[in-house]
């Protein structure tokens, strides 16, 4: 421990010594460090990685640039739109993937909290391999018609206190080319947070985390699988080692 007597001159001729010793400094570093709290994953822009699960060059591949035709835009997907091509609408793949980010970075920490994903898509062609994805990562998914009032009315529909999702997952939005899915609707009334695949004929308003691209093709449908799948993966796997860290 080393002291020094710092002599500070003031007015009227008076001085004072003050003694300085860095065993004071060293003690509150310690102490500050061992004050540190854990790392909270809200604290971090992308605790879970989501960020390297994919490239734009991915999103080429699986297609997720088409758009359909130039008549059956929805005018607020147009911020969303890089151009068109032989009078097929073009999606800004840029744009694209940042949205995307975000929705799986917030698909991880539903799961990392425990809560429930429920995937939904109206497309016949794709909808076994959604509920495959639906039962790999031991969530929930509905791929048949939306009975209303499934979400809004649940306790008398099931005759019980029923739990609803945490999370929606719409990897296709519309019911039809013209109506879009009753769930999307009865989501945002109950405040139910939801990420939806909006292509260019979608309404994306009403979706918390809307997600421009394809939502038919199946290489593209494929790839929005794996991605929700890796990042709820993710997130369990980072719950499991919590608990066992803290118990």
């Amino acid at each position: 421990m080393i002291r020094r007597c710092l002599i500070l001159p003031l007015r009227n001729g008076i001085s004072v010594c003050r003694n300085n010793s860095t065993a004071v400094a060293e003690q509150a570093e310690s102490t500050q460090e061992s004050n540190t709290p854990a790392k909270n994953p809200l604290d971090h822009p992308d605790y879970f990685q989501v960020h390297n699960l994919f490239t734009v060059k991915d999103l080429f591949d699986a297609r997720v640039h088409f758009g359909h035709k130039e008549g059956s835009l929805n005018e607020f997907m147009t911020p969303y739109i890089y151009g068109s091509r032989q009078g097929h609408l073009i999606f800004d793949l840029d744009i694209t993937a940042e949205h995307l980010r975000k929705a799986l970075n917030f698909t991880a920490h539903i799961a990392y909290r425990g809560g429930i994903v429920c995937f939904f898509n109206r497309n016949a062609l794709n909808a076994h391999l959604v509920e495959k994805t639906a039962m790999e990562c031991g969530e929930y998914a509905h791929t048949r018609f939306w009975r209303g009032g499934i979400f809004t009315n649940a306790n008398h529909q099931f005759g019980a206190i029923t739990r609803l999702p945490d999370l929606c997952i719409f990897l296709n939005t519309q019911n039809n080319i013209l109506n879009q899915h009753t769930a999307v609707r009865d989501s945002a009334k109950l405040l139910i947070p939801t990420i939806g695949i909006v292509d260019s004929n979608c309404n994306p308003n009403l979706i918390t985390y809307p997600v421009p691209g394809n939502d038919d093709t199946p290489v593209a449908i494929e790839l929005y699988c794996k991605l929700f799948k890796a990042a709820i993966t993710r997130g369990k796997e980072a719950r499991m080692k919590f608990l066992q860290e803290n118990n």
